[in-house]
């Protein structure tokens, strides 16, 4: 049976093997989805192992027999690094979340993470165009999603983070595909459509030192990560007056379903699995 698997070092917590299973059971397709954790000097074994058979004896299971693999926190600038082809939504990101073998068995890499994202906020019927967008973080998080938020033609897209010189990186880099600029924490003060906090500080109960004034209450207010309640950074908002705010979770799934098409050519529909994910 084809193999598929993500690898991330922890890799336990992973919603990925139940969302990826579910695809398979609602499109038909025969296929084995599990996780492997990777000791961090052991990355680029694990994958030639997964995919040739290769560089050890790493996992005997899967020996050889991998079709496609997500990879997660570490691992996704290695992955990057390793891959002879990158698809046009990957090569600017700097990073890989999805690997496969093309027709000559090279490696291929794609970051499905912007799409993921732009999908789940478009899926809420609203649209990013002509919209000012307002993007905390500087990290491979906000990295890998740039690209397609600014496919969609927002009016302009402001970038802020506690080290300004990491945003400055990020627009020299994507400044060709559009108007992103950047600001440091203490300069925001007017409001914005669309507010994206791609910091990991709700994880650990934190917010961002950034204005209130970001906020309008027609603001739609976007967590990258999430939780079984509102994120800190969500009710923050709500504590703002802000009406429309979501969390990551439809974005794990949409980034997986585009996974999954290039994997297996099918599109899988993604309502239900955010649904159940949400009740679970």
């Amino acid at each position: 049976m084809d193999q598929y698997a993500v690898v991330g070092n922890p890799i336990s917590h992973s919603k990925s093997p139940l969302i990826h299973t579910l695809f398979a059971k609602q499109c038909a397709q025969e296929l084995e989805y599990s996780t492997l954790e990777s000791p961090l000097n052991r990355f680029l074994a694990l994958v030639n192992d997964f995919f040739y058979g290769s560089g050890g004896d790493f996992n005997e299971n899967h020996k050889g027999f991998g079709k496609g693999l997500n990879v997660t926190v570490p691992f996704k600038e290695q992955a990057w690094s390793l891959c002879a082809h990158l698809g046009d939504g990957a090569k600017l990101a700097g990073a890989v979340n999805t690997l496969y073998l093309n027709n000559q068995n090279e490696i291929c890499g794609e970051n499905t993470d912007g799409i993921g994202l732009v999908r789940d906020i478009k899926n809420q019927s609203v649209s990013f165009k002509e919209k000012k967008i307002l993007i905390i973080g500087a990290g491979g998080a906000v990295r890998g999603v740039l690209q397609p938020i600014l496919n969609e033609m927002p009016s302009k897209v402001v970038l802020t983070n506690r080290t300004l010189s990491k945003a400055e990186a990020l627009v020299s880099i994507f400044s060709g595909l559009g108007n992103v600029s950047c600001r440091g924490f203490g300069q925001l003060s007017d409001s914005f459509d669309i507010v994206i906090n791609g910091t990991s500080a709700s994880l650990g109960g934190e917010l961002p030192n950034v204005s209130s004034g970001i906020f309008a209450s027609s603001t739609v207010v976007y967590d990258m990560m999430y939780a079984k309640e509102l994120t800190v950074f969500n009710a923050w908002a709500k504590a703002q007056g802000v009406n429309t705010v979501y969390d990551g979770l439809g974005m794990l799934v949409e980034q997986a379903a585009e996974a999954f098409y290039i994997w297996r050519g099918v599109r899988p529909k993604t309502e239900e699995v955010i649904q159940l994910l949400r009740e679970a």
